[in-house]
This record gives C-alpha cells, sequence and structure tokens, in this order.
C-alpha cells in the first residue's frame, strides 16, 4: 500500500510517498520525501510537490491508496491548507484518508527507548503546543493529550517525569530563549535536543503516525486547531467589551 503523507502545519512544508507493508510485523519503507522550509507560501508550494515528487517516483495518484495529514495543532493557515489538499486529492481518487496530530508525527521521529519524547511547537506568547511520549517496547505511548501550555508550566510539569528528556520541534528555541531569560538552571529537567534534520515537522512522521491511526472519508475530516484563532480570540473580546463583561 502506499501512503501519499502531507505535513504543512508550521513553516516548514514537506510531502513523502511511505510503502506500508502488507505483511504483518514487517516494516514500511519511505521511498522519497520532499522538504522545504524557506518560508514560501504552502498554498503555492504544496501541490507543487506532491506532483514533482509522484514523477521522480515514477508513481501516479491512482497507484496511491491512502492519503495523510497533519491535521494540527499549529499554524492555522498551514493547517487549512494541508488539509484541504488531502480531502481535496482523496476526495478525487476515492480513497480514504488519515489525520493525525502534528505533535504524534513528530514524536515517530525519534527512537529513544527510556526517554520521554517531548515535541514542542512554538504558539508565542511564551507557549507551546504540547503532548508527551515514551517508546515503550518498540511502541509509541502517548502520556498526555495535545495541549496548549505556558513554558513555565511545561518546565514544572516535565519535572514530575524520571526518564531523560529529549525535546523536538521548532518550539525548542523558545523553550530555550525562556530558560535564559529566567536565568534559572532548573527551569527544565536534564534534556537534550533532535539534530535540526529531525527537528521540524516531517511527512515522514505523517506517514508513520497513520499507520496507527484510523482512516475516514474525506468529507469527515476535519482541522484540529486546539485553540481559536487569533481572529476569533479578538471578536471574542470585542463582545465581552461591548457587553461589559
Amino acid at each position: 500500500m502506499l501512503i501519499l503523507a502531507i505535513e504543512s502545519s508550521a513553516k516548514p512544508v514537506s510531502v513523502a510517498v511511505y510503502k506500508a507493508s502488507d505483511e504483518e510485523g514487517s516494516s514500511g519503507r519511505l521511498l522519497g520525501q520532499y522538504f522545504q522550509n524557506n518560508g514560501f507560501s504552502h498554498s503555492r508550494s504544496l501541490l507543487a510537490m506532491v506532483e514533482s515528487l509522484l514523477k521522480n517516483l515514477e508513481i501516479t495518484l491512482a497507484d496511491i491508496s491512502k492519503i495523510t495529514v497533519a491535521h494540527g495543532p499549529g499554524s492555522f493557515t498551514g493547517v487549512r491548507i494541508g488539509v484541504s489538499a488531502a480531502k481535496g486529492l482523496a476526495w478525487g481518487l476515492e480513497i480514504p484518508v488519515c489525520g493525525v496530530s502534528t505533535l504524534e508525527a513528530m514524536a515517530y521521529q525519534t527512537f529513544l527507548e527510556d526517554t520521554v519524547i517531548c515535541p514542542v511547537m512554538d504558539a508565542r506568547r511564551e507557549q507551546v503546543y504540547n503532548a508527551l511520549f515514551e517508546w515503550r517496547d518498540g511502541t509509541l505511548t502517548r502520556l498526555c493529550d495535545d495541549r496548549v501550555i505556558s513554558i513555565k508550566e511545561l518546565a514544572s510539569d516535565l519535572h514530575n517525569y524520571n526518564h531523560p528528556l529529549l525535546f523536538v520541534g521548532d518550539g525548542v528555541d523558545a523553550c530555550i530563549t525562556y530558560a535564559n531569560r529566567v536565568d534559572e538552571s532548573d527551569v527544565f529537567p536534564k534534556y537534550q535536543t533532535t539534530p535540526e534534520l529531525l527537528r521540524y515537522q516531517t511527512a515522514y512522521g505523517v506517514a508513520l503516525a497513520s499507520l496507527n491511526s484510523a482512516s475516514m472519508p474525506a468529507a469527515i475530516l476535519e482541522p484540529f486547531y486546539l485553540r481559536p484563532s487569533q481572529a476569533e480570540r479578538e471578536q471574542k473580546a470585542r463582545e465581552n467589551n461591548q457587553s461589559g463583561l
């Protein structure tokens, strides 16, 4: 089975084709991935990357059995573009689609046992999108739900875990900046970060996450934003002001 994976939830954008094994217990393999992190609009880049990758792999859309996408959390615009592209392609091909957590997909890019995997995406204002995971006997186990959390609260929460800590994601820099600013050596427990090549969200991680996630008809897939957009928050604030709240 060939899976077309899409990741556009943050500044980087990537697409991948993954060949899942038809034999139970056998691993699949990544056939190809395009990754771009130059700030170009995802609406400009995404479908062109899909077309080019399939062409160079000598694969057509008709060969694809499932399309999977990171459906959030992340950039509202980026998530919306990725989900819309996945739904449109799957609808036209009449094949299932799968939406996976951006944070879980990032965790699948790591393979350290006895380590708390801590994906962090910069949500601004000293907040991050975050979830915690752990590899146990080759299986990725979720330790908490996806959440929006302040870096201060995250640092406090991480002291509840005894295992070493591995940060992955574009929120790493925000966490380090916060720790340096408050000048506290114990803001975070001892941790390490993934190499830059594995730090950002990738379609490869999305493909791996989809292997253990349910598929659905394209019409059902929706973005998972975790919190209202800035425009929605501003509208709510105006309504509260007008009502005297």
